[in-house]
């Protein structure tokens, strides 16, 4: 099973593959509707790390 971390840093590499070779993200100012979810899994991803001084809400 892969750690929080992994998950982290595959969702971000995914998501920069992505920008790099998509033509409609090169084309237009705006992303397109993979790359928003990338990021979406991305920042899903990232909330799921463990913050250091592990302050919960």
């Amino acid at each position: 099973m892969p750690s929080t971390n992994d998950a982290l840093q595959q969702a971000r590499s995914d998501y920069e593959e992505h920008a790099r070779t998509c033509r409609q993200c090169h084309a237009h100012p705006a992303p397109c509707a993979v790359a928003k979810h990338l990021l979406r899994l991305y920042n899903n991803a990232r909330r799921g790390v463990p913050r250091p001084g592990g302050t919960s809400r």
